[in-house]
Parts: structure tokens; C-alpha cells; sequence
């Protein structure tokens, strides 16, 4: 009874590939001034069952940490990596197998409630970085995390490492517990117009190019008026 998608090899595959671009939208968001709790509650309104931050300590924080370590030799030098969460880390806290993380588990409840020691070392890791702390709207947490998701999945397409959009859509759907009634995340990025989401991933290049890198195949598709689903049914011929 599982749902089977097939997948090119990359560095995670499809699913992970996805997550890890999606969750560094999340993590420059904290940097720049939103909180983690904030960004699960608006996620969790938008239709997730758990934002990023509760879903990484059910994960338990030391494989993110490892998976940071591993991968620091080859970072590229303009990469915005906190280090907040390695301190975390450092003080023995991987999430709620040890009871604490971004949130702290007692363990008579379920769930857990925010962890007030993590705002404070967000508050310095800012200030060490020179960083002037600004708003989140919830609306725009949900745009910013949702545009690196479809942007990373359409170079993932672009690539051939995934066939269709709607392989993704089912991957994200199956596997990451993307709200069903939006019908995945290429669906979503369609229902949304895709010449306004590119817009919206220029915009934010201007302040982070690095990481907001249109993707190739998002770019010709604004350009030819077509969407992910004419992608869908040029597979189905």
C-alpha cells in the first residue's frame, strides 16, 4: 500500500532535496527577524500538521546537526548558515527525545511549548551577525517557504530527477504531509500563477541571490504562458 514515485539521484532525491531548500527558507526567515514558533503556527494555519521547527525535533536536532558538519567542507561561501541551532545542540538538547529543543516536552503532555532559551540565542547569533531584526507577516512566511519549495522542485524537474510535476506533488503529498486540499506544491504554485511567484523569487534574489536563484524551467514556462500541469499532460502523450 505505498505510494511509488520514481526518482534520478541527487543528494536527496527528491523528497529531501525539497525539504532541506524549503527548511533554509524557514531558517533565513528566523535570522531575519521571524521566530520559529511564529513560522510553524503559520504553516500549521496554511494546512501542514507541524511546522518545520516541531517536525525537527520529532526528528530528533543532532541529524541536522550531523548532516551541517558533513557538509560544511564544501559550502559555498555566500550559503547563510545559522549556527544557533548547533548550540542546541552543543548543550545536549536533539528535541523531544531529550525533552528539549526548539520547544520543551513534559512528559505527561503532548506536544511541547516554546523553548524560551532559543529566542535568546537567536537574539545574539543577530546581533553577532549585524542583523536588524524585521516582521514576518504570517502570509508572507507561507509565500517565502512555499516559493523555495516550488523553485527547488522545478530544478529538480529541470533536471530530470524528477519526471513530472505531478511526481512531485505526490512525493511532497505521501511523504512530507503537504496539505492534501492544495493538491501538492506544483498544483499550489499553478492555482497561484506562476508569472507572480516568479515575480515574488526575483524579488527576494535582490536581497539573498545565492539562494533565491530562479529556477531555469520556472523562467521558460512565465515565458511561454504555460504551467506545470501542461508539463503533467506533455508526459501523459
Amino acid at each position: 500500500n505505498k505510494i511509488s514515485v520514481r526518482a534520478g539521484v541527487c543528494d536527496g532525491f527528491i523528497g529531501n532535496r525539497i525539504l532541506a531548500t524549503y527548511r533554509t527558507a524557514a531558517d533565513h526567515m528566523v535570522l531575519d527577524g521571524a521566530s520559529p514558533y511564529q513560522i510553524d503556527k503559520a504553516l500549521v494555519d496554511f494546512g501542514f500538521a507541524m511546522g518545520p521547527f516541531a517536525v525537527a525535533d520529532l526528528a530528533g536536532l543532532d541529524i541536522g546537526w550531523a548532516t551541517r558538519k558533513r557538509k560544511a567542507a564544501t559550502r559555498h561561501a555566500a550559503e547563510r548558515v545559522p549556527t544557533y541551532p548547533d548550540k542546541i545542540c552543543e548543550a545536549g538538547n536533539f528535541g523531544q527525545k531529550t525533552g528539549k529543543g526548539f520547544y520543551v516536552y513534559e512528559a505527561s503532555t503532548r506536544g511541547g511549548v516554546p523553548n524560551p532559551e532559543v529566542p535568546e540565542l537567536i537574539d545574539a547569533e543577530r546581533a553577532e551577525r549585524g542583523i536588524t531584526p524585521r516582521d514576518f507577516t504570517d502570509a508572507e512566511i507561507v509565500r517565502r517557504y512555499m516559493a523555495a519549495m516550488v523553485n527547488e522542485a522545478a530544478k529538480l524537474l529541470g533536471e530530470g530527477i524528477a519526471k513530472r510535476p505531478l511526481d512531485v506533488d505526490m512525493v511532497l503529498l505521501f511523504g512530507y504531509g503537504f496539505p492534501r486540499y492544495w493538491g501538492g506544491p506544483m498544483k499550489w504554485a499553478d492555482l497561484q500563477g506562476l508569472p507572480a511567484l516568479l515575480a515574488d523569487i526575483e524579488r527576494y534574489a535582490t536581497e539573498d541571490a545565492w539562494f533565491w536563484q530562479p529556477a531555469p524551467l520556472l523562467k521558460q514556462l512565465v515565458a511561454e504562458g504555460r504551467t506545470f500541469d501542461d508539463l503533467n499532460k506533455d508526459a501523459a502523450r
